[in-house]
């Protein structure tokens, strides 16, 4: 399935609703759109196998060029636009992307791109206008036809790794050269056959589109003749009204999303219609047990929890009336098989923490890094991301960090997850953040960086700066961490921050925050108990 087939069938039907904008473009423009870019990167040489790049903010070209890439048998990747410009430079050169594509928007991160943006790239565009050294995108795909091009075939998104432990990693999967319309679209099929997607339905998409769930889910959408609700950036009580405004059937969240429209008044939180939802899907993070069953309060059983990863290794899945009975599980095998396995490869007993390693699962490598994907693949040829988590007796996966964020503090493993959601709960919490930070003593200490409701709660007697925290709120929560945690879980100190500590996807920034409080604890200690 693709897109043309539904502008064949129902040319006006709107492929994508920009959310802020209002903004439509339908079926037979998406396929119109498209169509032109996949010319577009014929004539400059663009063959099966080659990469097309974007760096291009939540609007609706992101769609023509994704589509346009994939109907030409190219690789695409969206490249994270929050990135600095050494970052991203680096991913548009280890991609081998031979055309990029950007925004006026981005126009003071493009002009800094430049140095190192490899070899490979032949052209520059940019949309809605131009800087030197890039073309009109515009000028550029009005000169072509909006027809298919004749050699049509399947190509595939390739999405770089967050790199919070070094450099991002390029997943790839194999550009099969199938005939257009053949793809596999896994998530196509979990929306099709669990959730019951139909044509017509609406999919609303709060995340950035640079993500691979965003992106992949709302091309599996469009392959289902649905029409995608696109929001440019997250607002809670915006994503409730798109849910009315639009009458969405489905929609895709992370708990942080979650978390804030659970801290919204209750006033607001009832004054929206939100009936056509029938499923809210939601992964990137693990779900506080406690916001997920606040959720389903709210809005009904309509949660399905997946968890995976780009690499696509594997993965499970949990329907909320399975989770009601199995709280905190991220569900079980829909997509290879998962095992558990300790720190010497022995596989585990039910209910032992170790990392999880997945059999089977989809095909994909590390782009020009062999030793990475041998590093994540033992013997038996199963593969992990280093997740840590545990299986119960029906075979029910549970995940409880990464063993990169583990903290190990007088010989005792920490995981600053089940702090994170410990905090999350408070009401002066806005978002918190919790890392191992080094203590002559105990090896390390638990730090909590916390990003507070009102930044002036932050302030008070004994503030030592900005972004530190006043005793009083420090002490305020290490008594509510005492209540819910284990003396030696409890953070012994407190940062204060108005930075947001999550990416646009939920996930915590690990890498800024270890650079800037790896050094030593902050300035107020909590008692140890």
């Amino acid at each position: 399935m693709h897109p043309g087939i539904f502008a064949a069938k129902d040319p006006g039907r709107p492929a994508v609703i920009m959310g802020a904008a209002g903004t439509t473009v339908t079926y037979s423009e998406l396929e119109a759109r498209s169509n032109r870019v996949a010319w577009l990167a014929r004539e400059h040489g663009l063959r099966p196998g080659d990469c097309l790049a974007a760096i291009v903010e939540n609007r609706s070209e992101m769609f023509d060029l994704a589509w346009g890439a994939q109907r030409s048998g190219l690789q695409f990747t969206a490249v994270n636009w929050h990135l600095t410009p050494e970052e991203a430079a680096y991913v548009v050169a280890d991609c081998g992307a031979r055309m990029l594509v950007t925004t006026s928007q981005l126009a003071e991160l493009a002009a800094r791109l430049t140095p190192g943006l490899g070899p490979a790239l032949e052209r520059r565009l940019m949309i809605g206008g131009t800087i030197p050294g890039w073309d009109s995108y515009e000028k550029a795909v009005a000169a072509c036809p909006a027809t298919p091009i004749p050699d049509e075939c399947e190509g595939d998104i390739m999405l770089y790794s967050s790199g919070t432990t070094g450099r991002p990693k390029g997943i790839k999967r194999p550009v099969t050269g199938a005939t257009f319309g053949e793809h596999p679209d896994i998530p196509g099929h979990w929306l099709r056959e669990l959730l019951g997607m139909a044509e017509g339905d609406v999919y609303l998409s709060p995340a950035p589109l640079y993500h691979a769930a965003p992106l992949a889910w709302t091309m599996a959408s469009h392959r289902t003749g649905a029409t995608v609700v696109v929001m440019e950036r997250f607002d809670a009580e915006q994503a409730l009204r798109l849910i009315e405004r639009h009458r969405v059937t489905h929609s895709q969240w992370v708990p942080t999303m979650f978390v804030r429209l659970l801290k919204l008044p209750e006033r607001t939180r009832a004054a929206f219609d939100l009936s056509s939802l029938r499923w809210a899907v939601h992964a990137a993070a693990p779900c506080p047990v406690p916001v997920k069953r606040a959720m389903i309060d709210w809005w009904g059983p309509v949660l399905f929890e997946f968890y995976s990863m780009t690499e696509g290794f594997g993965a499970a899945s949990i329907f909320s009336d399975e989770w009601m009975r199995k709280p905190g599980s991220v569900g079980r095998p829909l997509m290879g098989s998962p095992h558990i396995l300790g720190p010497d490869g022995d596989e585990l007993p039910a209910g032992e923490k170790g990392t999880i390693w997945f059999e089977g699962g989809a095909p994909s490598v590390y782009h020009g890094d062999p030793g990475q994907m041998a590093a994540a693949t033992n013997a038996r040829g199963w593969r992990t991301v280093g997740d840590i988590g545990y299986l119960d007796g029906d075979s029910y996966l549970y995940l409880t960090d990464r063993a990169m964020n583990l903290i190990i503090s007088g010989g005792v493993n920490i995981y600053p997850q089940e702090i994170e959601n410990v905090l999350a709960l408070h009401p002066e919490v806005f978002d918190a953040a919790v890392l191992g930070v080094p203590d002559p003593e105990m090896g390390e200490q638990v730090k909590a960086v916390v990003q507070p409701v009102d930044p002036r709660a932050a302030a008070g007697p004994g503030t030592a700066g900005p972004g530190t925290a006043g005793q009083a709120l420090a002490d305020r929560l290490a008594a509510y961490c005492r209540e819910r945690l284990a003396g030696f879980k409890c953070p012994q100190s407190f940062e204060f921050t108005t930075e947001e500590l999550r990416t646009p996807v939920g996930k915590i920034r690990q890498g800024p925050l270890r650079e800037r409080f790896g050094a030593g604890p902050g300035p107020y200690r909590s008692t140890r108990q």
